[in-house]
């Protein structure tokens, strides 16, 4: 989170420039009130949390913050849940899930989404919610989650992008979230599925780097953003990684406005 109210700025400035929904990064989610305030600062484009945690945020705390937020602006706060990191992960989220239906006022599954990567975690999503939101993925495998998911259900990719043309600068910027991600559950067995060998990812090889992260021009990030979109996403937001002197978030959000039709962007 940007000290000061300058994300507030940037949240503005994103729906200027036609952006259809503002995610904020689960980890930049210090409290709830850090989500309704890009609500209040914008009019009309919706902001979803990507994603709030079954591990941190009881069931009753997200409906009453649904409810307060459904309020004040109809209709634009998307609910994304991610985990939980323990023992049956899938029982806990349905049974989370099934709080969230039955809590006065309900938190309605058209209005949440869940962060999934594996089949069952895809299933779990088409069933209970309005569709699913993974991280780290190939447009290859856009295209399997989407045959899960079917055509009713939303899918939204999170890429990660480095605007940047010098290669090993570009993956190192590029290494940083990944050595943390890929050491948490569910992230390597997801690799492995999709081609990548256990040599890639315990080096986080320059291949699992490619294939995962979109760096380079505008150009080539505009490319890998179309081909989620030809894949079946029906959204990608775009997660800006930076180290100086690499341009930061609204470089990337200013340049992609001019070269693409609009869906989203984290803040």
């Amino acid at each position: 989170m940007l000290p000061g109210d300058e994300h507030l700025v940037q949240a503005a400035e994103l729906e200027r420039l036609g952006y259809r929904a503002i995610w904020l990064p689960g980890g930049q989610i210090d409290d709830l009130s850090q989500i309704s305030k890009i609500i209040h600062a914008t009019t009309t484009v919706r902001v979803g949390a990507a994603i709030l945690s079954v591990d941190r945020y009881r069931p009753e705390i997200v409906a009453a913050f649904y409810a307060e937020m459904q309020g004040a602006a109809p209709d634009r706060l998307v609910v994304g849940l991610g985990g939980p990191q323990q023992p049956k992960p899938l029982q806990v989220m349905a049974e989370y899930l099934t709080s969230l239906d039955t809590i006065d006022p309900p938190v309605p599954a058209a209005r949440r989404m869940l962060a999934a990567l594996g089949p069952r975690k895809l299933e779990l999503a088409r069933d209970r919610c309005a569709g699913a939101i993974p991280l780290l993925v190939t447009p290859e495998y856009t295209a399997s989650a989407r045959q899960i998911l079917g055509g009713e259900r939303d899918l939204v990719i999170d890429q990660m992008v480095v605007l940047d043309t010098t290669a090993a600068r570009a993956r190192e910027t590029a290494r940083g979230p990944l050595r943390f991600l890929s050491a948490v559950s569910g992230y390597p067995a997801n690799f492995a599925r999709m081609g990548l060998s256990a040599g890639d990812i315990s080096g986080l090889s320059d291949r699992l780097v490619d294939a995962l992260i979109a760096w380079g021009d505008i150009d080539s990030i505009v490319d890998r953003i179309t081909s989620h979109l030809q894949a079946g996403a029906d959204q990608v937001v775009v997660t800006v990684l930076t180290q100086d002197p690499q341009p930061g978030m609204m470089d990337v959000a200013r340049g992609l406005a001019a070269h693409l039709p609009l869906w989203s962007s984290s803040s």
